[in-house]
Formats: C-alpha cells, sequence, structure tokens
C-alpha cells in the first residue's frame, strides 16, 4: 500500500514562515495538490492545514463523508498565533481513506489528538513541524504497517521521515517477536 502525508505552507503562509529555507518554491496551489493526491495515492491520503485556510482548502478535496475526514490536532502549548486575545489552539488535519481499505471495525482511532508543538527536533526546528505522537495518529489513520509505503510530500524538517522510520522498526520489531498476535492500534 502506497499513501502520502502533505504539510505544505498553509495558505498565504509560504514567503512569511519559509522564505530562508532551501525548499522553499513560493505558496502552493492546493487544487493541484490535492489533484496529485487523489491521483498518485489512491490508497489514502492526510492534508495538514490551518484553521483559517480550512474551508478554500476543503473545497478543493472529495466531499466528506466515510472516505474522506476532517481530524482535529488540539495544541496543548504553543504561543498565539497570530498575536491575538482568542488563540488558534487546533489545527485540521484532512484524511482520505478509501472505503475497501478501513480496518477492522473494533480497531479504532480517534479522529482528534491531543499534544503539544514540538520545541526543536534533531537540532533543526522549523515553523509548522510537527511532533512525534501526530505523526504517529497519522499512521494509524491510515491504517499504516511495517510493509506500507509513506511519501511525505514536504519533508522540511524530516521530523515526519524520522518518526516513520521509527514506526516501522517497532511494528516490524513486535511481529517479529510475537508472530499470529495482531498490532493494536496506538489512539493517543
Amino acid at each position: 500500500m502506497r499513501v502520502a502525508y502533505a504539510d505544505p505552507p498553509y495558505p498565504g503562509q509560504a514567503k512569511r514562515h519559509y522564505r530562508d529555507h532551501p525548499d522553499y518554491r513560493g505558496e502552493v496551489d492546493h487544487r493541484v495538490l490535492v489533484d496529485r493526491l487523489e491521483s498518485e495515492f489512491p490508497d489514502g491520503w492526510a492534508l495538514s492545514t490551518s484553521v483559517p485556510a480550512l474551508p478554500a482548502v476543503l473545497a478543493q478535496c472529495p466531499p466528506l463523508g466515510s472516505d474522506m475526514r476532517v481530524c482535529v490536532w488540539l495544541r496543548s502549548a504553543g504561543s498565539p498565533f497570530p498575536p491575538c486575545r482568542v488563540m488558534w489552539t487546533w489545527e485540521p488535519l484532512l484524511v482520505r481513506i478509501p472505503h475497501w481499505r478501513q480496518r477492522h471495525p473494533h480497531d479504532f482511532v480517534r479522529d482528534t489528538l491531543v499534544a503539544s508543538q514540538p520545541h526543536g527536533f534533531l537540532g533543526n526546528e522549523i515553523t509548522g513541524q510537527k511532533p512525534v505522537a501526530f505523526c504517529h495518529w497519522v499512521f494509524n489513520l491510515l491504517g499504516l504497517g511495517p510493509e506500507d509505503e509513506l511519501a511525505d510530500l514536504f519533508p522540511g524538517s524530516g521530523a515526519v521521515g524520522h518518526a516513520w522510520d521509527a514506526w516501522r522498526r517497532q511494528l516490524s520489531l513486535f511481529d517479529e517477536v510475537t508472530p499470529g498476535i495482531a498490532v493494536a492500534s496506538w489512539s493517543g
């Protein structure tokens, strides 16, 4: 199975946060991005965005339903952005999981996650970087196993790739040590 995770610069924020990053290429066309996710990753995908951009980005996606979900990451720590009295303390995650790929009905994963924002990872902190708990949540939402392939379309700091490598090693080790026992979902 081949799936993708996309964490592009959020609409209107590319230049502000990433103009000095070596991968900077300007604003991301989310219509083109969603078309790519749909055509290249029919097994499933996840896309991070911001609260203000949610309506515009969601309008580019397939309709909400059993295959398409809006999940919520509640950031348990962090500074207000933009600086204001009412803080943005959550971020939407759009997830596309084709119905034919969904797991056993008793294998639950919550559509919300409470996790702190990272404060540096491998000495390479980038605005918007996701914590390991977030990465594991995405892997579970997508129903990934150690044999699956994850394409990280916007690698930035490399945090998702490092979390994916560790996740796969952990699941492979568990399967080798206890053959025949199902791996339980981690739901945060």
